[in-house]
């Protein structure tokens, strides 16, 4: 059987510690916080894998159009499709607000465990799930 135990991490994303089990979380939350963090990851970020991350400078901040919004929705889309233990995504929807510069992305992500509501919006990048 398939499962998952990752340390918890606190609002301001850093690892908690002296709690003992409590420390860590498991099945969706896991899943819920592993996506969180890959899309918070920037490419050219991470110094051990440099191609890793939402390609936001190379294509996402500035587009406008929406043919461009739509290629912004496939690279989230993309990049929640490949966290590990992600099996699908689905009712995926985004929109952006030109006036406030808010963009808003939402979709449930089918799990091993469950599936789980991914919702962010965001002013100028990506939000948090």
């Amino acid at each position: 059987m398939t499962s998952v135990s990752i340390r918890r991490l606190d609002s301001n994303w850093d690892p908690v510690h002296g709690h003992g089990k409590l420390d860590f979380i498991t099945g969706t939350d896991a899943v819920a916080q592993i996506i969180a963090q890959r899309l918070k990851l920037f490419t050219y970020e991470w110094w051990a894998d440099q191609l890793d991350g939402i390609p936001m400078f190379q294509s996402i901040l500035g587009t406008t159009n929406s043919k461009a919004l739509l290629a912004v929705e496939r690279i989230i889309t993309s990049r929640i499709l490949s966290t590990t233990y992600v099996t699908g995504v689905a009712s995926v929807s985004s929109s952006f607000n030109a006036e406030t510069r808010a963009y808003s992305f939402s979709c449930t992500a089918t799990t091993l465990f469950g599936s789980i509501a991914i919702s962010t919006i965001s002013e100028g990048g990506i939000g948090s799930v």
